[in-house]
């Protein structure tokens, strides 16, 4: 007789999760894990005003590097590489631009391409330094690697682990399947997608989505939302490598950034067909 697991389920970072383990979670546990969270939102996050990117975007200068600070940024800017910059770590002023801001107006104030980062930004593994005021936004990536930390957490739990972040999943022990969904039609998959002791991740424009055409996900080369790609899929060892494909992928180059770190990707386009990486194990139900 299969037992079902433990479920423990939880808002974070402004996204519902789900942990799932064999017993329930002890307490002290969830309470590392919630210290855990809190540390990487007061280090990232763009929506609070005590945070490191908050401090840096009010003013020049420089600010205590996060312990996970060479690793995010490393990993955007090799994504902005393979993608001509389409990818930015300096998102969040055209994010904000649009209306995707710590207020969350969803009202439009015009379009604003992200500034040149390289001469912008640097970082080492003590400090973060803008040349002028800006906003770094480590978006899906970061909430990938959010993942992985909490993951590494409860790793020491035995048995069976899945923690999901809506959209961001990571689990360990057993074969998970997980339904694509179509970007236009939320009662609909074009496929699925079976994968053990890996992290799937997805991005679509139909999620955080306001007004005429504007989402999330946007060229930082034009400060505008991207309109060739409507979804992204990507699976990974790791959650954060599976997110900045998935991140790279809604642009060209991404195919490349995928193939060049071992990683199985979907895409669909805005005319409805699916794309793939050569050996996907996914089964999909459109092309």
């Amino acid at each position: 007789m299969t037992v079902a697991p433990a479920v423990w389920r939880f808002d974070a970072i402004g996204v519902p999760w789900r942990v799932e383990t064999p017993a329930p979670v002890p307490g002290a546990d969830r309470a590392r894990v919630g210290r855990l969270i809190e540390d990487f939102d007061r280090s990232w996050s763009r929506f609070r005003d005590d945070s490191v990117v908050a401090a840096l975007a009010r003013g020049a200068g420089s600010a205590p590097a996060p312990a996970d600070a060479v690793m995010l940024l490393d990993t955007l800017s090799a994504a902005a590489e393979a993608t001509a910059d389409a990818v930015t770590p300096l998102a969040g002023d055209a994010l904000e631009a649009l209306g995707y801001d710590a207020d969350l107006t969803l009202r439009p104030a015009g379009v604003h391409p992200a500034l040149p980062w390289r001469e912008v930004l640097s970082w080492t593994r003590r400090e973060i330094t803008l040349t002028r005021p800006a906003t770094i936004d480590v978006g899906a990536l970061g909430k990938g690697r959010l993942v992985d930390l909490v993951f590494q957490s409860l790793h020491h739990l035995a048995g069976p682990l899945v923690v999901d972040a809506s959209g961001d999943l990571r689990s360990r022990g057993a074969v998970e399947r997980v339904g694509l969904e179509h970007p236009y039609d939320p009662d609909r998959v074009i496929g699925v997608w079976e994968f053990e002791d890996a992290a799937l991740c997805a991005s679509a424009t139909n999620r955080r989505a306001w007004g005429d055409g504007l989402h999330h996900v946007i060229d930082g080369r034009t400060g505008e939302p991207v309109r060739t790609i409507v979804a992204t899929w990507a699976v990974a060892d790791d959650a954060m490598t599976a997110d900045a494909v998935a991140t790279a992928l809604f642009f060209d180059g991404g195919p490349r950034f995928a193939h060049d770190r071992g990683v199985a990707w979907v895409r669909m386009t805005t005319d409805g067909r699916a794309e793939y990486s050569p050996g996907c194990a996914a089964r999909l139900f459109t092309a």
